[in-house]
């Protein structure tokens, strides 16, 4: 096993890569919209197809002569190669960090812990496993799959077709039965069988009553319309959906949930990543989990439009320019508008404070803040705003308007990650005391 770990949004020179060629070349400067072709599962969705996909949106990206990883974490294999991008902001062992947002934000707990078998295959499947609550409440809010299917009769009771051939095989010499078919609009289809097979694959884990625990409801929804479910069709209903992907626009929750069924199931029989041109895997966007971990933290300070999902928009005039800011704070006077930036404080400039000065100005905020993981014990950071100009000599800073970089300190080289989540809690609650003390 070729095993290669590297972290996200780091340089590196080529021969570093030199034992995971397969990789490389079915990754390489290609955005996450464009590996629809391969086996990678991306977590959240909806960053393939937001309007602006920009570098940060690729794996792997060649850069004056050298190899730039992106800003996603995750597994990736192929063959015997496998490639562990891993939280820039972790120590060089475990991984604690990216464990820790994923218990936080997607409910994962550490995979880790749950069997002994901690390789990189056997944890992407626990990863897959317990994202598919989330995939499935999703797709079942737009309400169940219905499609148009063909069932095959052999009673008196004619409704449909006549099958000829069938009827010649099945009922000469004539007993009082006619074979045909029937083409109905049904719950009963391919996608929902899919769905139940799924189901049934994770019930059979050691676990599986905890993944599921959360959505009975709509489990017991696709259990009562899969009448024709039998465990031994389980490979023709794999089949079917690789041959039948949902397209449509509308059912975009049902094709990512189809495409992460179909990976769930093929790792059953070992056959994740079997194909010869396909990386297999799944990546998680740092940026994204880093906002969402912080909303979990300020959502009783602050607002949280959500860009990703687009959703409670905000705009610049009226109805027009749709704008985002990460976090708007509930209390009006003064009103704050804060950033989360998965990123060093260092790297944390230029079109960084356009932006929220461009948000502050719109909420009449005279305090922006920016969010973002520390590793370096660095004490909150505040920027005046300027006045004045170069040209009469008069710049100075304004005591009225500022940006405050504050930092949520990592926990580094930890013993294992339950002192790590020791560690984290604590610098959680000295993070919201300094943010209420300055708010």
């Amino acid at each position: 096993m070729k095993i290669l770990k590297v972290k996200d949004n780091t340089t590196y020179i080529t021969s570093r890569f030199s034992c995971n060629k397969c990789i490389v070349s079915n990754i390489l400067n290609k955005s996450l919209s464009q590996l629809d072709a391969e086996e990678l599962f991306i977590y959240p969705e909806s960053i393939k197809i937001v309007e602006d996909l920009t570098r940060d949106q690729m794996i792997l990206q060649e850069f004056n002569g050298k190899y730039r990883t992106g800003n996603v974490m995750g597994f990736i294999g192929h063959g015997k190669e496998r490639l562990i991008i891993q939280s820039r902001f972790c120590n060089d062992n475990e991984d604690y960090f990216l464990s820790y947002l994923l218990e936080s934000v997607l409910n994962i707990p550490n995979i880790v812990s749950l069997d002994a078998d901690t390789s990189s295959d056997k944890r992407l499947l626990d990863f897959l496993l317990f994202i598919f609550p989330k995939y499935l409440g999703s797709a079942i809010r737009k309400g169940l799959y219905k499609q148009y299917i063909y069932k095959q009769y052999n009673d008196m009771k004619i409704k449909g077709k006549i099958d000829i051939p069938r009827h010649l095989i099945r009922n000469i010499p004539f007993i009082g039965r006619i074979a045909y078919s029937q083409r109905l609009f049904s719950y009963d289809n391919t996608l929902i069988e899919l769905i139940r097979h799924t189901i049934e694959f994770i019930k059979s884990k050691s676990y599986g009553s905890i993944i599921l625990s959360d959505i009975k409801e709509e489990v017991n929804l696709i259990v009562n319309a899969t009448q024709s479910y039998r465990a031994c069709d389980r490979q023709k209903i794999i089949e079917q959906n690789k041959k039948n992907i949902i397209r449509h626009a509308y059912f975009r929750e049902y094709s990512a949930l189809q495409r992460l069924c179909i990976l769930i199931l093929k790792s059953e029989k070992h056959d994740i990543g079997g194909g010869i041109q396909n990386s297999y895997g799944i990546l998680f966007d740092g940026a994204w989990l880093w906002e969402e971990y912080i909303n979990i933290l300020v959502s009783d300070i602050f607002y949280h439009p959500m860009n990703k999902s687009q959703r409670e928009a905000q705009y610049l005039f009226n109805n027009e320019g749709r704008i985002y800011p990460d976090f708007i704070s509930r209390v009006d006077k003064p009103r704050v508008i804060a950033d989360a930036k998965y990123k060093p404080i260092k790297n944390i400039k230029n079109k960084d404070y356009l932006q929220v000065l461009a948000y502050m100005y719109r909420f009449d905020a005279k305090k922006g803040y920016y969010f973002y993981p520390d590793i370096n014990h660095q004490e909150s950071f505040q920027l005046k705003l300027n006045s004045g100009s170069t040209y009469e000599n008069n710049v100075m800073g304004r005591n009225d308007i500022s940006i405050i970089k504050l930092g949520l300190e990592i926990p580094q080289g930890c013993n294992d990650y339950y002192d790590f989540v020791d560690e984290i809690q604590l610098n959680e609650e000295r993070f919201i005391n300094n943010l209420k003390a300055i708010l």
